[in-house]
């Protein structure tokens, strides 16, 4: 063939292993032919709305199998998948279709009011699964395609949001990808018959990237879930035999306040994969007492996303309690002090990455691609670690000050921004502060102009539509003035230990 991109893979599913289940969710079950049938008729579809090597081609709607017949069609055909994140606010998504250029969105019937929202700025030509992507597909040609496609080619543009307050498109090519895969193939020893079941959102490449896909480069089973339910989950585990799933700490802490944790049978399971915040250790110890190895792990989308992983070996004792491990097997991992030179064991320095899984730069951003390497090769990660004396890595800061709210990432910058369109705010700023059920939570301090008077409430109500509902921080606290150091900086250390247990005013929004 002469697509060496993730385009190709399933039809290389499809000699090797045609009538093993591919794909599982809840209106179909996919074998790998039917995947590979789907998928290249999508990419016909695709080419007669003018899609070709480079254009790119997006996707909103939750976990569903149209998300990956989307993604692999996309690369058959050497263009760019985008994935959008559900929970964005139609302003948000409008400014990432028109920052990547997409020429058609494919999207759920969920998120049609989003879509009509959208149409008068909308540019891509709309697709809606289940209607006229159906229909698409059982009239386009199924004749196979072989696009010429390169490891160093664009594979897909995800999002992630900056310390500008604008979201940058980490691209990730098909090498990236694939390399990533091959990690967690030789790091989690997948076998031939995992059946993996995806409740964390696709369109973030921790699901997508860590689970899914090397599932099915291995041949294995992908059970697809909408969302996560934690009934749901036990049930799945137990009916399909599910050997291997991924979710942030606030899912896993949801399974075990289920009156069904201690009985259920989860006996199946080989691996129980944690990330994308930090793992409070009682969890841990919640899943060890149940005879199951929980393995952390570290990463983000710049990195495909895998840079440090915790085998089940090591996971299955507490001597390394809390530590993400060890780098991936093709992935290298530096400790730095600030000038750059190696830290020593016990102390703390940023994580550096670099390895065939990091990303070529951020789309269209060539100065913030600079400034996200060290000499062009070592991805400045921004985040805080110590190594131990055996050169396990525990993450203990975050230099970007982002907020990891039930595995998304909230970025101050974005969200004070937002707040500064109020005519009422003079300044404000915006921490985490702890929650039980998300981790984290955002929480605005706000100073008002002279002569106005700002509700909290209201500020809450304004930013609603501004921002997607898990970025609306939970309280807002109206201040003075913001603590500030000699060159105008505000104190935000001083301000997490103000106000990191007080809740202020609050106003809950369904995430």
């Amino acid at each position: 063939m002469r697509n060496q991109g993730i385009g190709s893979w399933p039809r290389r599913r499809a000699r090797r292993t045609p009538d093993r289940v591919a794909i599982v969710d809840r209106h179909a079950t996919l074998t790998y032919r039917q995947l590979d049938e789907r998928v290249t008729r999508l990419a016909h579809a695709l080419r007669s709305l003018g899609v070709g090597h480079g254009d790119r081609v997006a996707y909103l709607g939750p976990n569903h199998a149209a998300f990956l017949e989307t993604l692999f069609a996309t690369a058959t055909l050497g263009a760019i998948f985008v994935p959008l994140n559900t929970r964005l606010a139609a302003v948000e998504i409008a400014y990432q279709l028109a920052d990547s250029g997409a020429t058609v969105l494919v999207f759920g019937p969920e998120c049609e009011t989003t879509v009509k929202d959208l149409a008068d700025d909308l540019s891509p030509t709309p697709l809606a699964v289940g209607g006229g992507y159906e229909t698409a597909i059982a009239a386009a040609d199924g004749e196979p395609l072989d696009e010429s496609v390169g490891a160093d080619a664009p594979c897909m543009i995800m999002y992630t949001s900056g310390t500008t307050g604008r979201p940058k498109g980490a691209t990730l090519t098909h090498g990236n990808v694939t390399w990533n895969c091959l990690n967690v193939l030789v790091d989690v020893d997948l076998a031939a018959d995992e059946v993996t079941l995806v409740t964390a959102p696709m369109f973030h490449t921790a699901a997508l990237d860590m689970t899914c896909l090397p599932t099915l480069l291995k041949g294995g089973q992908v059970v697809i879930e909408p969302g996560f339910e934690a009934e749901r989950v036990l049930d799945l585990i137990e009916q399909r035999r599910v050997t291997w799933l991924f979710g942030v700490p606030a899912m896993y802490a949801a399974l075990t306040r289920s009156p069904r944790w201690h009985t259920a049978d989860l006996t199946s399971l080989r691996t129980v994969l944690c990330g994308a915040s930090p793992v409070p250790a009682a969890l841990i110890h919640a899943y060890l007492e149940r005879g199951l190895s929980f393995v952390q792990g570290y990463g983000m989308t710049e990195t495909a996303p895998g840079v440090l992983c915790l085998d089940r070996q090591t996971s299955a004792g507490t001597r390394k309690l809390g530590s993400a491990g060890v780098p991936h097997f093709f992935t290298d991992v530096r400790i730095v002090r600030p000038d750059g030179t190696d830290a020593g064991p016990g102390e703390r320095g940023e994580i550096l990455v670099r390895g065939p899984n990091v990303m070529r730069g951020y789309w269209d951003q060539p100065g913030a691609t600079a400034e996200a390497f060290v000499d062009g090769d070592w991805f400045r990660s921004g985040d805080i670690a110590e190594l131990d004396e055996d050169g396990y890595a525990f993450i203990v800061d975050r230099v970007k000050d982002v907020i990891i709210s039930g595995g998304e990432n909230i970025y101050p910058a974005e969200v004070e921004n937002a707040l500064h369109e109020h005519p009422g705010v003079a300044e404000c700023a915006v921490i985490g502060v702890p929650d039980p059920t998300w981790g984290e939570v955002g929480k605005a301090i706000v100073a008002a102009e002279t002569a106005a008077t700002v509700e909290p409430g209201e500020l809450l109500e304004f930013l609603a539509g501004r921002l997607a509902r898990y970025k609306v921080p939970k309280s807002v606290e109206v201040v003075a003035a913001l603590p500030r150091n000699a060159t105008g900086k505000v104190l935000r250390a001083q301000l997490r230990r103000q106000y990191a247990t007080e809740q202020g005013e609050s106003h809950d929004y369904d995430r």
